[in-house]
């Protein structure tokens, strides 16, 4: 960050009109946004004094003692005054005031950096007193970010010599309870990096110490967290010649006991439930009702509430067999003492063929209401308005279960207030004003086992506990489901878990296993969907054949092979029918046993049967067309996109890159899943192209393990089909996520193969990667002359492709190939070729792994500054395109270079930040090389007890791969031991 973006960075909390002020950093004014000069050094170290007076006033003798000190110049009182002048004219008149020989400036509320620091300070303690330790972390996060560098820089005189102590040693104290708070909320892994460099910058800082020890515990690095303990003692000993505090040595004792408590964050003590009321005079609730604690609490605290309000509604809407009715009837009888004078009840039928008709329905209802039948009016509004008078004055509880829609409810409502109402629908009652709408959703999977349980009996679920998750997943966790598995295994006794469980297993039979008696799954979706006009029938069916896990509005209109309007209107008709969900704005997904029946439904009804074939090609080619436009936003000039199989339909059209990076990652579940849907005779060489066009989800890590082996079910298919221009290209994006994942012998014999394919079929570009590719393991493996032959030929190839970003990728390994052979100023320059050439063409991603080689030749060749300044851009680059394993790698490369800088704390908090980074990615051997500098770093500071705990650390690691490094780390604690 530049000088000029601090500035105004650190200006950000006293941003507005008026005069503003900084003394967090250098000392600095803004007038209305613009910042105005604030002079000399002594000027400067007026303006300072004045500020930290806080309003008060300041005489001539105290501010020249505090500019000065005890031997002031002999015309310090007019240059005091001469110093004063300016700032009056820089600032304002009514800024800087002149009172009783002396002067005074009183900053606005928010105008002044530490006043808003303290006040942040002071409102995080209070949040913390109250138990919000998140606000209490975020307010201090935001009085810390106040601080641009250290206070009152270059500001003279011995007032701001203490004053700057003062607010360093504040500074570290605020820290120190944000570090705190960080790990009380379970952020540990994230806080060991800054604990580091800050634990090697303030060595006897005994709390940071304390600190590290516990986020390194709870982190499951337990022998580093002693360690810290060790170096702590002995430090204080060689240099205070005194022991620990007794915080810390308890700290020590506890994690060599493995103290449960001290494994977790704090809890929030949770709240308070409130005490559930027994029910009476409604249908039965069922005596085994389970979960819904919080919609039991939301909807009975409304009904409770109704005598002060007009009228209470709550409507509850959701898929047949998620339990509306049984959560309806449960509440009411719950908040049966509310209403003294009634409950009713009607099944309004709205679900079948003949809904109740609110005529009949309010006959029924005032005859209950003690209405003669000679009394009932005729009409649907006379009984309609002798309802509400009968009502008037009463507390009754009204309970419209299975409502058709808002229509057939609006009249059955009570008007008056003590009265509420309880309606259950499939269909959402938007049309009811007023009313608090519940969209019910499935179950949790441990209240799903909590009811399985209940009906089964424990000793059986206990018995097989695996096999009764397994039962209760294929039910989607919907209740209905749930009760007919669980009522077939309780009628048969020599059924074991697992027998059911292996029924329930085939998607194919799973409906027709899930009916006992008169209760069918099937039947109550079937229901729905029989009242559904035929276009939103069609999109029903159609939309249940894509396998991810949700779709977006886009990809559905590809399916449905409509406007995106017309597409959106069918499925928000459909979210109304509770047949579909809506998992965010412009989202959709159907309940895994609702999909199962639309496929059912597809199969059954969809006319001609080439259309389920054809919706799915549809989407197939959205996700093709968009992801290419992705990767050719992403890789200007690449000339993958001129390779991709032709498509039918054009996809989305991306200017942003950060808009069609969003999308990518978005889309990951559903677009992987489209590809191994695909993976087929007529689509599966689409498949292929849409995984390769879509590699960032396998080299940023985040979707590695499904990319994987969505890459190896299009392998395997490519393969049976004897495609092997396919089975080429799948290989080679094989190679690529092993390669990511550090398995570089499986990446190797990948890439081998997927080279023999490309060349047998023609693949001139698939052939150059897998070279590429194998180049990369080379270097890995250090066959550097084998790698450079490879490189040799990857490069000639890609010249004959006219692939100049192909080309600038292998300029790039084979500088880090010369680096390696001891050819430094050959390395350098052909990194700077690779990154002319991606320059050139605004190559942005590609760009930063240039610059990653140039910053490893740089460093090789002694350039420690010049190498840490290219490391940076990519390391922005790399985090801006969410490249998890090269930010690792590339802050690792930086802690390399800091520590041959002779910068060894900075050193250990950028390794620290590479262990959190490439947590899960990357493989061992990466995550060695990490420790083995960590712990180089570690050592330099002093702190050599973990500096052992990471080296053999990464010794085994090295050891169990035969690694050539392990014999660098021997050499490394060989040293350590010598030396003590």
């Amino acid at each position: 960050m530049s000088d000029g973006t601090k500035a105004t960075a650190g200006a950000e909390a006293v941003a507005g009109p008026g005069v503003r002020f900084s003394l967090l950093g250098p000392v600095r004014a803004w007038r209305d946004g613009e910042p105005v000069p604030a002079g000399s050094p002594q000027q400067r170290a007026l303006l300072a004094l004045l500020l930290l007076r806080e309003g008060r006033t300041a005489t001539a003798a105290e501010l020249i003692d505090g500019i000065w000190g005890g031997e002031p110049p002999s015309q310090a009182l007019a240059a005091l005054r001469t110093y004063a002048s300016r700032l009056r004219k820089t600032l304002g008149a009514d800024v800087l005031v002149s009172e009783s020989g002396g002067y005074a400036i009183r900053p606005e509320r928010g105008a002044l950096d530490l006043a808003v620091a303290q006040q942040l300070a002071a409102e995080a303690e209070a949040a913390r007193t109250a138990g919000d330790r998140c606000g209490a972390r975020t307010l201090l996060a935001r009085a810390i970010g106040l601080w641009d560098g250290e206070a009152l820089a270059s500001v003279p005189g011995p007032y701001a010599q203490s004053q700057r102590a003062r607010l360093e040693e504040w500074l570290l104290q605020l820290t120190e309870t944000r570090l705190d708070l960080d790990l009380e909320v379970g952020c540990h892994a994230e806080a060991v990096a800054e604990l580091t460099a800050l634990t090697a910058a303030h060595p006897l800082r005994e709390r940071l110490r304390e600190l590290l020890m516990l986020a390194l515990y709870r982190c499951g690095r337990q022998a580093e967290a002693l360690a810290v303990y060790a170096d702590t003692r002995r430090l204080l000993a060689d240099e205070l010649g005194v022991d620990p505090r007794p915080e810390l040595s308890r700290l020590q004792q506890r994690i060599l006991a493995a103290d449960t408590e001290l494994a977790e964050p704090v809890e929030t003590p949770p709240s308070a439930v409130p005490a559930v009321v027994l029910p009476a005079q409604l249908p039965a609730s069922v005596p085994d009702f389970t979960g819904r604690a919080t919609l039991v609490r939301e909807l009975g605290e409304r009904l409770a509430h109704a005598e002060t309000s007009v009228m209470a509604v709550s409507a509850l809407a959701g898929i047949g067999g998620v339990g509306k009715t049984t959560l309806a009837v449960h509440v009411a009888h719950a908040a049966r003492p509310h209403f003294p004078d009634g409950q009713l009840y009607v099944d309004l039928q709205g679900a079948g063929a003949r809904p109740a008709e609110p005529e009949t329905v309010l006959g029924s209802f005032l005859r209950a209401l003690g209405t003669p039948d000679t009394a009932i009016p005729d009409s649907l509004d006379d009984r309609a308005a002798l309802y509400r008078s009968t009502l008037d004055g009463r507390r009754v509880l009204v309970l419209l279960d299975n409502a058709r829609d808002a229509s057939q409810v609006r009249p059955l409502l009570p008007g008056t207030p003590g009265c509420a109402a309880l309606v259950t629908a499939r269909t959402r009652m938007v049309g009811l004003a007023g009313a608090h709408l519940v969209d019910l959703d499935v179950m949790s999977p441990e209240e799903a086992l909590q009811l399985f349980t209940r009906i089964v009996g424990e000793e059986r679920v206990a018995a097989e506990r695996e096999a009764s998750l397994d039962v209760v997943a294929a039910c989607g966790f919907l209740p209905l489901a749930i009760r007919i598995a669980a009522a077939r295994l309780a009628a048969r006794r020599t059924w074991t878990v697992s027998v059911l469980a292996a029924k329930l297993a085939d998607e194919r039979r799973r409906l027709d296993e899930l009916q006992a008696g008169d209760l069918a799954v099937k039947a109550t979706f079937e229901l729905g969907y029989g009242q559904l006009e035929p276009a939103q029938a069609r999109a029903f069916r159609l939309l249940g054949l894509a396998d991810g896990p949700d779709l977006s509005l886009a990809a559905a209109a590809a399916v449905l092979d409509l406007p995106l309007y017309d597409a959106e209107d069918l499925l928000e008709a459909l979210v109304d029918t509770s047949l579909l969900e809506s998992a965010s704005p412009g989202r959709y997904r159907y309940h895994d046993l609702v999909r199962l029946y639309a496929r059912a439904c597809a199969e059954r009804d969809e006319q001609p049967p080439g259309e389920r074939e054809s919706a799915l090609s549809r989407l197939l080619d959205f996700y093709l067309a968009t992801a290419a436009g992705v990767y050719a936003l992403e890789r200007p000039g690449d000339r993958l996109v001129d390779h991709l199989e032709p498509v039918g339909r054009t996809g989305l059209q991306f200017t942003d890159r950060h808009d069609a990076q969003d999308w990518l990652y978005r889309e990951a579940g559903p677009l992987l899943a489209c590809v191994r849907q695909s993976a087929g005779p007529g689509t599966v060489r689409r498949a292929a192209d849409l995984l390769w066009a879509a590699r960032d989800l396998g080299e940023s890590g985040a979707n590695a393990r499904e990319y994987e082996s969505t890459a190896q079910a299009v392998r395997t298919a490519a393969h049976a089909l004897g495609d092997e221009r396919t089975e080429g290209r799948a290989l080679l994006n094989l190679a690529d996520v092993h390669s990511t994942s550090g398995r570089f012998d499986r990446a190797k014999l990948e890439a081998e193969q997927a080279g023999v394919l490309a060349t047998a079929a023609g693949d001139l570009l698939t052939s150059c990667w897998a070279l590429n590719a194998l180049a990369i393991m080379a270097i890995y493996q250090n066959h550097h002359h084998e790698g450079e032959d490879h490189l040799t030929r990857a490069i000639a190839g890609f010249r004959k492709l006219d692939d100049q970003p192909g080309e600038a990728s292998a300029l790039c390994n084979l500088s880090r190939i010369r680096l390696a052979t001891g050819h430094t100023t050959s390395a350098v320059s052909l990194a700077q070729q690779g990154i002319r050439v991606y320059d050139k063409m605004g190559h942005h991603l590609r760009g930063a792994n240039g610059r990653y080689a140039l910053g490893l030749a740089l460093a090789e060749d002694g350039r420690h500054e010049a190498a840490s300044a290219q490391l940076h851009q990519a390391l922005d680059v790399f985090r801006d395109t969410r490249q998890r394993l090269w930010e690792g790698m590339t802050l690792f490369r930086m802690a390399e270079v800091d520590l041959a800088a002779r910068r060894p704390a900075q050193a250990a908090a950028k390794a620290e930040q590479a262990l959190t980074v490439l947590r899960g990615i990357g493989g061992e051997w990466r995550r060695g090389n990490v420790l083995s500098v960590l712990g180089s770093a570690l050592h330099e500071v002093g702190q050599d007890g973990r500096a052992q705990v990471c080296w053999h650390e990464a010794l085994a690691i090295f050891e169990e791969s035969d690694a050539p490094q392990a014999e660098e780390v021997r050499r490394l604690m060989a040293a350590r031991t010598a030396a003590a």
